[in-house]
Protein backbone atom coordinates (compact mmCIF):
# COMPACT_ATOMS: atom_id res chain seq x y z
CA UNK A 1 0.00 0.00 0.00
CA UNK A 2 1.70 3.21 -1.20
CA UNK A 3 0.10 6.40 0.99
CA UNK A 4 0.70 9.88 -0.03
CA UNK A 5 0.04 12.87 2.23
CA UNK A 6 -0.02 16.46 0.23
CA UNK A 7 -0.86 19.84 1.64
CA UNK A 8 -2.93 21.34 -1.30
CA UNK A 9 -3.80 24.47 -0.37
CA UNK A 10 -7.02 24.41 -1.46
CA UNK A 11 -8.82 21.58 -3.18
CA UNK A 12 -10.76 23.79 -5.56
CA UNK A 13 -7.57 25.69 -6.86
CA UNK A 14 -5.15 22.88 -7.36
CA UNK A 15 -8.25 21.12 -9.06
CA UNK A 16 -8.83 23.94 -11.26
CA UNK A 17 -5.49 24.06 -12.43
CA UNK A 18 -5.32 20.34 -13.77
CA UNK A 19 -2.76 19.93 -11.18
CA UNK A 20 -4.59 17.58 -9.15
CA UNK A 21 -6.31 15.31 -11.91
CA UNK A 22 -2.79 15.12 -13.16
CA UNK A 23 -0.94 13.99 -9.84
CA UNK A 24 -3.90 11.22 -9.54
CA UNK A 25 -3.54 10.01 -12.72
CA UNK A 26 0.47 9.63 -12.80
CA UNK A 27 0.66 8.63 -9.20
CA UNK A 28 -2.79 6.53 -8.83
CA UNK A 29 -1.79 6.57 -4.89
CA UNK A 30 -3.63 3.40 -3.21
CA UNK A 31 -4.44 5.97 -0.51
CA UNK A 32 -4.33 10.08 -0.64
CA UNK A 33 -4.38 12.09 2.50
CA UNK A 34 -4.67 15.95 1.67
CA UNK A 35 -4.73 18.86 4.34
CA UNK A 36 -5.62 22.22 3.73
CA UNK A 37 -8.94 21.89 1.78
CA UNK A 38 -10.47 25.18 2.29
CA UNK A 39 -14.07 23.71 1.44
CA UNK A 40 -16.89 22.24 2.64
CA UNK A 41 -18.02 19.59 0.73
CA UNK A 42 -21.00 21.02 -0.68
CA UNK A 43 -18.98 23.41 -2.51
CA UNK A 44 -17.50 20.83 -4.10
CA UNK A 45 -17.70 19.41 -7.83
CA UNK A 46 -18.86 15.88 -8.26
CA UNK A 47 -15.68 15.21 -10.29
CA UNK A 48 -13.57 16.65 -7.32
CA UNK A 49 -15.10 14.42 -4.70
CA UNK A 50 -16.13 11.44 -6.74
CA UNK A 51 -13.07 9.84 -8.46
CA UNK A 52 -13.10 6.99 -10.72
CA UNK A 53 -11.55 3.89 -8.14
CA UNK A 54 -11.65 5.66 -5.15
CA UNK A 55 -14.02 6.73 -2.18
CA UNK A 56 -13.68 10.00 -0.73
CA UNK A 57 -14.14 11.00 3.18
CA UNK A 58 -14.26 14.58 3.97
CA UNK A 59 -13.75 16.33 7.33
CA UNK A 60 -14.38 20.46 6.77
CA UNK A 61 -14.13 22.94 9.10
CA UNK A 62 -17.25 25.22 10.26
CA UNK A 63 -15.78 28.01 8.52
CA UNK A 64 -15.88 28.55 5.06
CA UNK A 65 -12.69 28.50 3.05
CA UNK A 66 -10.11 27.39 5.97
CA UNK A 67 -8.30 24.48 6.83
CA UNK A 68 -10.04 21.26 6.06
CA UNK A 69 -8.56 17.18 5.77
CA UNK A 70 -9.70 14.54 3.52
CA UNK A 71 -8.81 11.11 2.20
CA UNK A 72 -9.07 9.51 -1.14
CA UNK A 73 -8.90 5.35 -0.75
CA UNK A 74 -8.92 2.49 -2.66
CA UNK A 75 -9.42 0.17 0.18
CA UNK A 76 -12.21 0.27 1.96
CA UNK A 77 -11.90 1.42 6.03
CA UNK A 78 -13.56 -0.63 8.37
CA UNK A 79 -14.19 2.69 10.47
CA UNK A 80 -13.59 6.61 9.66
CA UNK A 81 -13.51 8.52 12.57
CA UNK A 82 -13.16 12.83 13.79
CA UNK A 83 -10.66 13.29 16.62
CA UNK A 84 -13.72 13.93 18.80
CA UNK A 85 -12.67 17.18 20.62
CA UNK A 86 -14.61 19.81 19.56
CA UNK A 87 -12.12 22.85 19.50
CA UNK A 88 -10.33 21.16 17.36
CA UNK A 89 -12.70 19.57 15.40
CA UNK A 90 -14.45 22.60 14.15
CA UNK A 91 -11.43 23.39 12.32
CA UNK A 92 -11.37 20.48 10.36
CA UNK A 93 -7.82 19.25 11.38
CA UNK A 94 -8.02 15.72 11.94
CA UNK A 95 -9.53 12.35 10.07
CA UNK A 96 -8.53 9.01 11.05
CA UNK A 97 -9.50 5.77 9.01
CA UNK A 98 -9.32 2.57 10.57
CA UNK A 99 -7.58 -0.63 8.47
CA UNK A 100 -7.35 -4.25 9.68
CA UNK A 101 -3.54 -3.45 10.32
CA UNK A 102 -2.97 -0.05 10.86
CA UNK A 103 -5.08 3.35 11.61
CA UNK A 104 -4.35 6.09 9.74
CA UNK A 105 -4.41 9.37 10.89
CA UNK A 106 -4.55 12.69 8.80
CA UNK A 107 -3.95 15.89 10.52
CA UNK A 108 -3.72 19.51 9.41
CA UNK A 109 -1.61 20.67 12.90
CA UNK A 110 -2.44 24.17 13.49
CA UNK A 111 -0.01 27.31 12.53
CA UNK A 112 1.47 28.71 16.03
CA UNK A 113 1.33 32.32 14.07
CA UNK A 114 3.13 35.29 14.41
CA UNK A 115 4.66 35.75 17.62
CA UNK A 116 3.24 32.55 19.35
CA UNK A 117 -0.29 33.52 18.84
CA UNK A 118 -1.88 29.99 18.99
CA UNK A 119 1.20 28.10 20.37
CA UNK A 120 -0.64 27.02 23.20
CA UNK A 121 -3.64 25.80 20.68
CA UNK A 122 -1.09 23.83 18.56
CA UNK A 123 0.54 22.58 21.83
CA UNK A 124 -3.38 21.51 23.09
CA UNK A 125 -4.03 19.94 19.55
CA UNK A 126 -0.28 18.05 19.79
CA UNK A 127 -1.34 16.55 23.36
CA UNK A 128 -4.73 15.04 22.33
CA UNK A 129 -2.90 13.82 19.37
CA UNK A 130 -1.29 12.39 20.96
CA UNK A 131 -3.52 10.85 23.63
CA UNK A 132 -5.41 9.13 21.07
CA UNK A 133 -2.05 7.58 19.85
CA UNK A 134 -1.14 6.26 22.68
CA UNK A 135 -3.83 4.46 23.39
CA UNK A 136 -3.95 2.78 20.13
CA UNK A 137 -0.54 1.54 20.91
CA UNK A 138 -1.23 0.11 23.94
CA UNK A 139 -3.94 -1.87 22.77
CA UNK A 140 -1.47 -3.35 20.69
CA UNK A 141 -2.82 -1.40 17.35
CA UNK A 142 -0.24 0.00 14.53
CA UNK A 143 -0.94 4.26 14.18
CA UNK A 144 0.64 5.94 10.85
CA UNK A 145 0.46 9.71 11.12
CA UNK A 146 0.89 12.00 8.31
CA UNK A 147 -0.17 15.74 6.98
CA UNK A 148 1.34 19.16 7.70
CA UNK A 149 2.40 19.01 11.13
CA UNK A 150 3.54 22.68 10.89
CA UNK A 151 7.05 22.28 12.19
CA UNK A 152 10.44 21.53 11.16
CA UNK A 153 11.68 19.54 13.47
CA UNK A 154 16.09 20.02 13.55
CA UNK A 155 18.09 22.37 11.64
CA UNK A 156 18.64 20.03 8.58
CA UNK A 157 14.68 20.54 8.25
CA UNK A 158 14.89 24.14 6.68
CA UNK A 159 16.99 26.06 4.60
CA UNK A 160 17.69 29.28 7.06
CA UNK A 161 17.56 27.71 10.27
CA UNK A 162 19.02 30.38 11.77
CA UNK A 163 17.23 33.06 10.75
CA UNK A 164 13.70 31.44 11.71
CA UNK A 165 14.26 30.67 15.90
CA UNK A 166 11.87 32.78 16.60
CA UNK A 167 9.14 31.82 13.55
CA UNK A 168 6.53 29.69 13.64
CA UNK A 169 7.02 26.02 12.64
CA UNK A 170 10.27 26.44 14.16
CA UNK A 171 9.43 27.68 17.83
CA UNK A 172 11.12 26.31 20.74
CA UNK A 173 7.65 24.84 22.10
CA UNK A 174 6.91 23.24 18.75
CA UNK A 175 10.42 21.53 18.40
CA UNK A 176 10.53 20.47 22.11
CA UNK A 177 7.38 18.94 21.57
CA UNK A 178 8.25 17.02 18.34
CA UNK A 179 11.24 15.63 19.91
CA UNK A 180 9.34 14.43 23.30
CA UNK A 181 6.97 12.71 20.50
CA UNK A 182 9.99 11.37 18.75
CA UNK A 183 11.60 9.84 21.99
CA UNK A 184 8.12 8.13 23.22
CA UNK A 185 7.61 5.65 21.06
CA UNK A 186 6.79 7.43 17.58
CA UNK A 187 9.45 7.42 14.42
CA UNK A 188 10.00 9.95 11.54
CA UNK A 189 9.91 7.66 8.84
CA UNK A 190 11.98 10.21 6.17
CA UNK A 191 14.64 10.55 8.85
CA UNK A 192 14.97 7.06 9.65
CA UNK A 193 15.64 6.29 5.83
CA UNK A 194 17.43 9.52 5.21
CA UNK A 195 19.09 10.72 8.11
CA UNK A 196 21.74 13.55 6.55
CA UNK A 197 19.17 14.31 3.77
CA UNK A 198 18.38 17.96 3.73
CA UNK A 199 14.92 17.90 1.62
CA UNK A 200 11.70 20.61 1.81
CA UNK A 201 8.53 19.88 1.61
CA UNK A 202 6.95 23.51 1.63
CA UNK A 203 8.28 26.58 0.13
CA UNK A 204 6.87 30.34 0.41
CA UNK A 205 5.49 31.70 -2.51
CA UNK A 206 8.31 34.83 -2.45
CA UNK A 207 11.37 35.52 -3.88
CA UNK A 208 11.36 32.46 -6.05
CA UNK A 209 11.66 30.26 -2.55
CA UNK A 210 10.86 26.28 -4.32
CA UNK A 211 12.96 27.69 -7.58
CA UNK A 212 15.80 27.87 -5.00
CA UNK A 213 14.81 26.03 -2.59
CA UNK A 214 14.62 27.34 0.24
CA UNK A 215 12.35 25.47 2.00
CA UNK A 216 11.24 23.72 4.94
CA UNK A 217 10.70 19.87 6.07
CA UNK A 218 7.22 20.11 8.17
CA UNK A 219 5.02 17.63 5.48
CA UNK A 220 5.58 13.93 7.36
CA UNK A 221 4.66 9.99 8.06
CA UNK A 222 5.63 8.89 11.43
CA UNK A 223 4.52 5.25 12.59
CA UNK A 224 4.97 3.29 16.10
CA UNK A 225 8.40 2.24 16.55
CA UNK A 226 6.74 -1.50 15.96
CA UNK A 227 5.56 -0.80 13.14
CA UNK A 228 8.49 0.68 11.07
CA UNK A 229 9.42 -3.01 9.90
CA UNK A 230 6.22 -2.50 7.35
CA UNK A 231 7.22 0.47 6.04
CA UNK A 232 9.38 -0.36 2.78
CA UNK A 233 10.06 3.32 1.33
CA UNK A 234 9.35 6.73 1.76
CA UNK A 235 10.12 9.72 0.80
CA UNK A 236 9.23 13.56 -0.52
CA UNK A 237 8.12 14.25 -4.26
CA UNK A 238 9.34 17.39 -5.33
CA UNK A 239 8.58 17.17 -8.75
CA UNK A 240 4.76 17.57 -8.08
CA UNK A 241 3.63 21.05 -8.27
CA UNK A 242 0.47 22.90 -8.11
CA UNK A 243 0.76 23.91 -4.20
CA UNK A 244 3.14 25.50 -1.92
CA UNK A 245 3.84 21.90 -0.31
CA UNK A 246 4.32 19.01 -2.25
CA UNK A 247 3.46 15.52 -1.60
CA UNK A 248 5.32 13.37 0.71
CA UNK A 249 4.67 9.17 1.01
CA UNK A 250 4.94 5.91 2.66
CA UNK A 251 4.87 2.71 1.12
CA UNK A 252 3.83 -0.44 3.68
CA UNK A 253 4.58 -3.94 3.10
CA UNK A 254 0.52 -4.86 4.06
CA UNK A 255 -2.11 -4.11 3.62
Amino acid sequence: MRIYSWNVNGIRAVYNKGAFSEFIEKISPDVLCIQETKAQLEQLSSEIVNIDGYTSYFYSAAKKGYSGVAVYSKYEPIAVRDMGVEEFDLEGRYIELEFEDFTLINCYFPNSQALGKRIQYKLDFCKALKEIMDKYVELGKNVVLCGDYNIAHNEIDLKNHKTNHKNPGFLPEERSWMESYLTSGYIDTFRYFNPSEEKYSWWSYRQNARENNVGWRIDYFSVNEAYIENVVDCGIDNDIHGSDHCPVFVELGSV
